[in-house]
């Protein structure tokens, strides 16, 4: 009878406590579980909790605390240490282990405050400790703790949770924008009109690989008429897209020469003579005048006469092509120039070469004198020299082949850093 009035009076001053240390309940309807062999303990801490406006369960064992944590969900619990079968410690790990428990927050309460009790309750999982006897301000002061923890985990799991839904988002874009560009890179090799083309007296082959899925490099060839056919390398300034556009853009103004001309072959649809490889050059500087683009293009144009195998050449800001004679040696040529777009009215000059039987003419891009090895060494002019003479015996695709293998085994992988492409033509008199 002593001990109930005892327990009795603890429970009045500990409500009363309560009641003056928060006037608003603060517990947000938060559900905690109250697991203690003691039932009077449970009681002294449940009355402080509905005060505070939390939703209280109670276990009188770890076993019997752990069936309710199957069947209902709890943001903390309070468990006492030293319990008979489960111990406080052994509860809390068993606990963290349900799904969704590791979000939860869990005090221990104990007489131990040593350090390898400390330490035991930690590496169990607990996140908090109180001291008995328990204090109604410290318990509360505990739970806000706890309460705010919640809040900062809720907060990191609403955030993950977006995260992931946008980076889910981010995959399903990414999968449309690589298909797309798988088969941009598929139709940007369709302008290339075939690797290999037989013109009787001559020859050409075209190469085109670009460094990511597309890129502004462009290779191809522009029948002129009179037994004369122009074969050209194009570099667009920049990368990706943007680049690919300008170069597909190009392939289509050269493309209507196949049909019924356009304005930078024939003038009021009435043959005028056909212009030279300069004048296309400056009437292409023209075009982008017009277009008002921020991009440029290097380009190499040589015009061949089937006939006899002259060749007028213009270099506007690329690389110069390389003469392939007969005794295996090569040669630069070229008289250099600007890139096309970037000064208006800019002009160039086109040279002259007369290519004997067995003679040919390579032009490319930029993507192969800086092809870098694995070690950073960069191909150079000389390098590609020596590369293109040491496959000089080999002709027509058999040579194409040879070069891309040769500049895919110094790159180290067919992962280039550049646009890479050529085009050559050989004269067969």
């Amino acid at each position: 009878m002593q001990f109930s009035e005892e327990v009795d009076a603890d429970v009045t001053a500990i409500a009363d406590v309560a009641m003056a240390e928060c006037v608003v309940p603060r517990g947000g309807g938060r559900r905690i579980l109250v697991v203690d062999d003691s039932a009077a303990q449970r009681r002294l801490i449940r009355i402080s909790l509905e005060k505070w406006g939390y939703l209280v369960a109670e276990a009188s064992s770890g076993a019997e605390g752990l069936d309710l944590c199957r069947r209902e969900g709890f943001d903390l619990v309070i468990s006492d240490w030293v319990m008979p079968g489960l111990t406080g410690p052994e509860f809390c790990r068993a606990w963290r282990s349900l799904p969704g428990a590791h979000f939860g927050y869990f005090i221990l309460v104990t007489s131990k405050s040593g350090k390898e009790e400390v330490a035991a309750g930690l590496e169990a999982g607990a996140d908090d400790f109180l001291t008995k006897p328990v204090s109604a301000a410290e318990l509360r002061a505990r739970l806000r703790a706890g309460e705010r923890q919640l809040d900062l985990r809720a907060e990191l799991q609403s955030k993950n949770d977006q995260l992931a839904e946008a980076l889910s988002e981010v995959r399903r874009l990414w999968s449309t924008l690589e298909h797309d560009l798988a088969e941009a890179r598929r139709l940007q090799q369709l302008l290339v009109r075939g690797r290999h083309l037989d013109l009787g007296r001559a020859t050409v082959s075209f190469s085109l690989h670009p460094s990511g899925h597309v890129g502004g490099d462009l290779v191809g060839y522009i029948p002129r008429g009179s037994g004369r056919v122009a074969i050209f390398s194009i570099d667009v300034s920049g990368h990706g897209v943007a680049a690919a556009m300008l170069a597909a853009r190009l392939s289509g103004i050269f493309a209507s020469a196949f049909k019924e001309g356009d304005v930078l072959y024939t003038e009021n649809r009435r043959e005028i003579g056909l212009p030279g490889p300069r004048q296309i050059t400056e009437r292409l500087n023209q075009l982008l005048q017009v277009m008002g683009l921020d991009h440029y293009f290097t380009w190499a144009c040589a015009e061949m006469d089937l006939r006899n195998g002259r060749v007028a050449l213009v270099q506007a800001g690329h690389p110069h092509p390389l003469l392939l004679r007969t005794d295996g040696a090569v040669e630069m040529a070229g008289p250099g120039g600007l890139p096309v777009g970037l000064i208006a009215n800019a002009s160039w000059e086109e040279a002259e070469l007369h290519l004997q039987p067995g003679e040919r003419l390579m032009l490319m891009t930029d993507g192969l004198t800086e092809c870098r090895n694995p070690s950073g060494q960069e191909l150079g002019d000389e390098g590609l020299m020596d590369l293109v003479r040491r496959n000089s015996s080999l002709r027509g695709e058999a040579f194409l082949l040879a070069i891309e293998q040769a500049l895919i085994a110094f790159n180290g992988g067919p992962d280039f850093a550049d646009d890479l492409s050529f085009a050559v033509i050989e004269w067969r008199g």
